[in-house]
Parts: structure tokens; C-alpha cells; sequence
């Protein structure tokens, strides 16, 4: 059995950051997600494999058609470690703003 894929590596790739864009306002069957793309279906099942290992993608099997849907909560990890980020330059910049007023005062 694989680990489970990281949440990273899966955004990595434009093609899987379309799919997720695409399957967050509605669920889509595999076919009706591979029509969007100018790849093969074994490569759109290939991106839709790693998807699913990270937790981003859910498909279920109902009768022949496997129907597709975004996990969107599972981004919330991205969304954490940039938060650090946001908030480290969001600091550096108001003191560069300070420093700026402040030599516009002299």
C-alpha cells in the first residue's frame, strides 16, 4: 500500500490545480472532467489518482459512471503554512510603511 500523497505535491501541477478549479463548484463524472483537457484519459485518470491519494478529489462509483467531486477542506493545510507567510510579510511591510512615513516627516 502507497502513503498517502501530500497535499503539495498534488497542487504542484497545473493540470491538477484546473481539475480541482473545475470540480469546486460541481461534481463531474471522470469522462465529463477528461473533456476539459487536451491530455489523455490515462493521463487525466493518472492526475485524478494522485488527487484522490491526497485527500482533494473523492470519486464514487454509481452503476458504470465513476462521478467526481472536490474536497476542498483538504486544502486547508496550504492554506496554513501560507498563512505564516502572510503574516511574516504583512509585518515586514507595516514596518517598511513606518519607516517610510517617518523619513517623510523629517
Amino acid at each position: 500500500m502507497q502513503a498517502r500523497r501530500d497535499v503539495f505535491q498534488a497542487i504542484a501541477d497545473p493540470t491538477r490545480r484546473a481539475i480541482i478549479g473545475l470540480l469546486a463548484g460541481k461534481t463531474l463524472t471522470l469522462n465529463a472532467v477528461a473533456e476539459n483537457f487536451k491530455i489523455s484519459q490515462p493521463a487525466v485518470s493518472k492526475h485524478m489518482r494522485i488527487l484522490t491519494e491526497c485527500g482533494l478529489v473523492m470519486i464514487v462509483k454509481q452503476g458504470r459512471e465513476r462521478h467526481c467531486s472536490a474536497r476542498l477542506q483538504a486544502l486547508q493545510e496550504v492554506v496554513q503554512w501560507a498563512e505564516q507567510y502572510r503574516l511574516f510579510w504583512n509585518n515586514k511591510l507595516d514596518k517598511l510603511e513606518d519607516l517610510l512615513w517617518k523619513n517623510t516627516e523629517s
